[in-house]
């Protein structure tokens, strides 16, 4: 691991620990809420106005037509695999008591198993790792991350809260349950921000710079915000309980995820060298701090969530250097450094 990603590393983990002080302090304590209020005050803040701002914002300045869509494909295509089967095991699980009568959890595991840090700690690693052209490849994958991740979990998460809504109920029709799933997914604040991003960026009209500037603004808060609330959040719930439940998605998301990505891409997808490398190393990051922002959405597993988070980013340092490692063992690096 280079020192840029080390220090990077050491930041994140910094600003986690300053939420978790104003957390223990209760320094939100003027405003009549408990640490858990708190918490979800500022996840419904960042998932109702930060994100949307930078989805719609990354959507509308994508450059379509030059997106690789090989390099697309092979790592969004297994890491979309992942996530479907991790729900369906855990929505096959679902009659234990730490998810029963919980239709959003399946989604919820799911998203903390596949969802990276691609932005926080993914960006700097890239440029640190693979210099500009890997940085390029790295930024192509992160526009579309939310939107095929997110995305995907949202219809699932909607999908199993239809069905729980009828099954209570009463007797609803599959048409009236698939309208009302179609009809909370578009207006959910993931999904409507890229959608409305898309048929904004097809116009080719662009953005004018004052409502680019705001979009901006807004979407600089969502890293450290974000980060605080993971640090909120681990006071609020404590980190002993849950680490075991969060285990399992650790395990999956920096050494699964990777492995299958890595096997996807080279003899599927026929990658090789530098875009195998990219897209390996995007893979094998710790679980994005929007994994905790969807659980708390759904008021589900925010607990295991947070401490997914915490574990997978500081096991990354030794699972990184894994990676990099067998990546040189495989003439990927020396490949990206010539």
């Amino acid at each position: 691991m280079t020192t840029a990603i080390a220090f990077k590393l050491l930041a994140i983990l910094a600003t986690v620990a300053l939420g978790w002080l104003a957390g223990r302090l209760n320094w939100l304590a003027s405003a009549g809420v408990d640490r858990v209020a708190a918490a979800r005050v500022l996840s419904d803040v960042a998932f109702m106005v930060f994100v949307p701002a930078l989805l719609f914002r990354t959507t509308v300045r994508l450059d379509l037509a030059s997106l690789p869509v090989p390099l697309l494909a092979a790592f969004f295509v297994p890491m979309t695999l992942l996530l479907l089967a991790v729900h369906a095991v855990v929505a096959v699980r679902r009659a234990r008591p730490a998810t029963r009568g919980l239709p959003a959890a399946p989604a919820t595991r799911a998203v903390a198993a596949t969802f990276a840090n691609s932005v926080q700690l993914g960006i700097p690693m890239a440029a640190a790792l693979f210099g500009e052209a890997g940085l390029a490849l790295h930024i192509a994958l992160v526009s579309l991350h939310a939107l095929v991740l997110l995305s995907t979990a949202t219809a699932l998460a909607e999908l199993a809260l239809a069905r729980e809504q009828a099954r209570q109920g009463g007797a609803r029709s599959l048409a009236r349950t698939l309208g009302l799933t179609v009809r909370q997914m578009v207006v959910h604040p993931v999904v409507l921000p890229i959608l409305a991003g898309l048929a904004w960026n097809l116009t080719g009209l662009g953005l004018h710079p004052v409502l680019d500037e705001v979009l901006a603004l807004l979407a600089s808060a969502v890293v450290p915000l974000c980060l605080v609330l993971i640090g909120l959040s681990l006071a609020a719930y404590g980190l002993k309980a849950h680490w075991r439940g969060a285990l399992g998605l650790v395990v999956l998301k920096l050494l699964v995820a990777p492995a299958l990505v890595l096997l996807a891409g080279r003899f599927v997808f026929g990658l090789d060298g530098l875009p195998l490398a990219v897209i390996v190393m995007l893979a094998a990051l710790p679980v994005g701090s929007n994994a905790l922002i969807f659980a708390q959405r759904y008021r589900v597993l925010e607990a295991e969530a947070t401490a997914a988070i915490v574990v997978s980013t500081v096991a990354f340092a030794g699972t990184a250097a894994g990676w990099l490692a067998l990546l040189g063992a495989l003439g990927l690096l020396p490949a990206v450094a010539g």
